[in-house]
């Protein structure tokens, strides 16, 4: 099958088919997707594909298999949503978190994003600075100044929340 036949093909049976497999689902979009995903297959197959004789059935019942996966799948999800029941209370960040989090606040953004970047995600300065934009010797000062000003800032905290405990 040419690619121009198979255009033909698709042009002629897709609409037919969506219908049909539309009726089986209930839900258009669903259907949609199962019958465009079929073809897809097609495709990858279309030499053996013509050797069936009915290239229409055999996307037919591609689409319908793929539809009953789909509801299988989505069925087993649903059953482990409900056999997992829901955390009672979820703990909330600890102080040190918190306190990093206050101080990164008063960062300005360009340093913020790199620390939070390079630290945080794990990603090299090459990787910050091409995320952000910015040149590697500009994400490099960042990050200096940046954690300069971090460290001010939780030592800051830090005594803080000495002089408190203290009173």
């Amino acid at each position: 099958m040419t690619e121009d036949e198979f255009d033909a093909f698709y042009a002629t049976a897709f609409p037919r088919l969506t219908g049909q497999l539309y009726a089986f689902t209930g839900d258009h979009g669903e259907a949609q997707d199962v019958v465009q995903e079929a073809f897809v297959r097609a495709w990858h197959r279309r030499r053996e594909f013509l050797a069936d004789g009915a290239p229409e059935a055999w996307i037919r019942t591609v689409a319908m298999r793929l539809a009953v996966s789909r509801w299988r799948r989505a069925r087993r999800w649903l059953e482990l949503v409900r056999s997992t029941p829901p955390l009672e209370h979820t703990p909330g960040p600890g102080p040190e978190r918190t306190a990093l989090v206050t101080a990164l606040r008063k960062l300005p953004e360009p340093q913020r994003m790199a620390l939070v970047l390079h630290h945080l995600c794990d990603l090299s300065v090459e990787q910050v600075a091409s995320e952000t934009g910015a040149p590697v010797g500009t994400v490099k000062a960042r990050l200096s100044r940046g954690r300069a000003a971090l460290a001010r800032e939780l030592a800051v905290g830090e005594e803080e929340r000495e002089d408190d405990r203290v009173r």
